[in-house]
């Protein structure tokens, strides 16, 4: 495991026991060279003030930077900040950009999100197939058929 790995490594561990300033301390420099787990973390604490006064400026450019990068956990939570308008204006359109990019790549959470959309014409065009479709792929349609592997 080379340095930058354990790094990584020591960093989401900290993240995950709550030690949340050493784990900012750890992450951010990696976040800084471009690692998109550690960006995604450092959002996280940066939106929430975990470890830190919440600073919605830095939650934005770690939660952009890590989902430019494909992070789909980062995509969906770009996405949710534009639905809320949670450290960023309101914008729906843009949610379901964000949302779908992690759709595609198999996000349960972003699937459902499109498939709410969707069926409400929220940002999108409604339209209620493509809902469906939406709500099937993420496994919440009850009428759905199992998907199989």
């Amino acid at each position: 495991m080379s340095g930058l790995d354990m790094e990584l490594a020591s960093g989401i561990a900290a993240f995950e026991a709550k030690e949340f300033a050493r784990a900012m301390q750890l992450l951010e420099p990696l976040a800084e060279r471009g690692d998109a787990q550690a960006q995604y973390r450092a959002a996280i604490m940066a939106q929430v003030g975990l470890g830190m006064v919440k600073n919605c400026a830095r939650a934005v450019k770690w939660m952009r930077a890590a989902a430019e990068q494909g992070h789909a956990p980062a995509q969906h939570g770009l996405g949710f900040m534009y639905f809320q308008g949670e450290c960023t204006k309101a914008d729906a359109a843009e949610a379901a950009r964000w949302f779908r990019l992690a759709a595609d790549q198999g996000l349960a959470g972003s699937q459902a999100m499109l498939a709410m959309m969707y069926d409400k014409g929220v940002g999108v065009a409604q339209d209620r197939a493509e809902a469906a479709r939406w709500r099937a792929l993420s496994g919440t349609d009850p009428d759905a058929a199992p998907a199989t592997s």
